[in-house]
């Protein structure tokens, strides 16, 4: 199912940063790409796969978006089909671009980064450089051979800290004397992203952001069975998988809804569960909203068998 507003995109070059991570550089089919505030991504949507995001990292402007793409290895998808199918000269669609990771325009800021996470917040990063703000950026990698972006990073005076070096990361630290004005964003792996949710605990949320990258498949909890959506105002009943999510069931159903992140931050999935026993799994609903029957498509399943959609 294609999406809306989505554009034609040319591979100019393609680049291997360092062991699975591709830098790819496109640019527009015809006229000029939306202009990208730093932190936004993009859908890239490859035959016969899911629609995907990848955020833009620096260099991106109106004439060219600069991704940077880490295979999941193992995990085919779109990932792998941009490692071992995509050239130079092919042209692919993207949407977008959206950003649910703004950078804030004023105030300190400290960025954290790891592995492939460092593409958001190399452009937040870049955008900062030479302006006057109070900023700090750190790259967290497994290695020296797993750091793609490194020289960049360096370039803008970036710190590097490598696992096998100095060992895991205690973010703790970093976050310790910080001033309580500071925005602090992290973006990496879920083990970092869980260290730094902890780290942060005591830091006003207000200045706290954060965004996960979602897998290419749907996360399997034990329990997990199939259930039927009742799509209200069309009258239709849709069948959701173990293993497929409520927003892959309404597309492939011809729904058509709203996304963007499909990790359950964003909220841009939001739909209106009207009955039924939903589990929620985002990180975005407050207790009120869930009770006033507030739903991301995303990522939440239902318990009950059956769940009745404002739709």
């Amino acid at each position: 199912v294609m999406r809306k507003e989505t554009m034609q995109a040319r591979v100019i070059t393609m680049h291997r940063e360092c062991e699975g991570i591709l830098k790819i550089v496109l640019a527009p089919l015809e006229g000029e790409f939306p202009a990208a505030e730093p932190g936004a991504h993009v859908d890239v949507i490859v035959p016969g796969q899911p629609v995907r995001q990848y955020s833009l990292t620096a260099g991106s402007d109106e004439s060219q978006y600069v991704l940077g793409v880490l295979e999941l290895v193992g995990r085919g998808g779109a990932s792998s089909y941009i490692h071992r199918s995509l050239r130079v000269g092919d042209v692919i669609e993207i949407g977008g671009p959206r950003n649910a990771f703004a950078l804030v325009p004023e105030g300190p800021v400290l960025l954290l980064a790891g592995g492939i996470g460092v593409t958001p917040l190399l452009s937040m990063a870049a955008a900062m450089a030479g302006t006057g703000r109070e900023w700090a950026f750190h790259y967290f990698c497994r290695s020296r051979g797993l750091s793609g972006f490194g020289p960049q990073v360096q370039a803008l005076g970036g710190e590097m800290h490598f696992d096998d070096e100095e060992g895991t990361p205690d973010l703790a630290r970093f976050v310790a004397d910080i001033a309580p004005t500071t925005h602090v964003y992290c973006c990496g792996p879920t083990p970092m992203l869980d260290a730094f949710v902890l780290a942060t605990a005591h830091l006003d949320p207000e200045y706290v952001h954060i965004e996960r990258f979602s897998a290419t498949e749907v996360e399997v909890v034990e329990g997990d069975r199939p259930f039927n959506l009742l799509l209200q105002r069309r009258g239709i009943e849709v069948p959701v998988e173990v293993g497929q999510s409520v927003l892959d069931a309404l597309i492939d159903a011809g729904v058509d809804p709203e996304f963007s992140c499909r990790s359950g931050l964003c909220g841009q999935c939001e739909v209106r569960v009207l009955a039924g026993d939903a589990d929620h799994r985002d990180q975005l609903l407050t207790e009120a909203e869930r009770a006033e029957g507030a739903f991301l498509a995303c990522c939440s399943r239902s318990r009950s068998q059956t769940l009745v959609l404002d739709l």
